[in-house]
C-alpha cells in the first residue's frame, strides 16, 4: 500500500479521494450488548461477582478455567467465558466462535463439577466476515 502511494505522490496525482478509495474501512461497528446486560442485571442470573469465595468453589472454578487455557484448540472467547461457582454449581457465560466449541466448554465444566451441576449460558459469535469488495469512487 505504501508502494501505491509514493508512486502517485510521486507522480503528482494523488488526492484524497484516491487515498479514501483505495483504503480499506476497517472500523467496526459499535457491539450492542443491551439484551445481555438487561439481563446480567437481573438479581437471580449468576455474575462473576457473585461467585463464591469457599475454598471448594474458588478450586472448581480454577480448574475448569486451567482446562479451557490449556486447551490451544480453543479460541481467545473460549479462553476468557466467564466460569462462576456458587454452591458446587457452575454457570458459564460469554460467547464462543462455535457450538462445538460451546459444547467443549460445557464438557471441561462438567468433568470438573460434574454431571447436573454446569449451566451453559454462551453464546456463538461467529467470526467477522471481512469484505474483500471495496467500493471506488472517481
Amino acid at each position: 500500500m505504501r508502494a501505491i502511494l509514493v508512486v502517485f505522490a510521486v507522480a503528482g496525482t494523488l488526492s484524497l479521494s484516491c487515498v479514501s478509495a483505495m483504503a480499506q474501512d476497517t472500523t467496526k461497528p459499535a457491539t450492542d450488548n443491551t439484551k445481555t446486560n438487561k439481563r446480567d442485571r437481573n438479581k437471580n442470573e449468576a455474575t462473576a461477582d457473585q461467585a463464591k469465595n469457599n475454598s471448594s468453589d474458588r478450586d472448581t472454578m480454577q480448574r475448569i478455567r486451567k482446562s479451557l487455557m490449556d486447551d490451544k484448540s480453543l479460541s481467545t472467547y473460549a479462553h476468557n467465558v466467564k466460569v462462576i461457582a456458587q454452591g458446587g454449581k457452575v454457570t458459564l457465560k460469554g460467547p464462543v466462535r462455535s457450538e462445538d466449541e460451546k459444547r467443549t466448554v460445557e464438557q471441561k465444566a462438567t468433568e470438573v463439577a460434574g454431571s447436573g451441576n454446569v449451566v451453559n449460558q454462551l453464546t456463538v459469535k461467529p467470526a467477522a466476515k471481512t469484505s474483500s469488495n471495496s467500493k471506488t469512487r472517481s
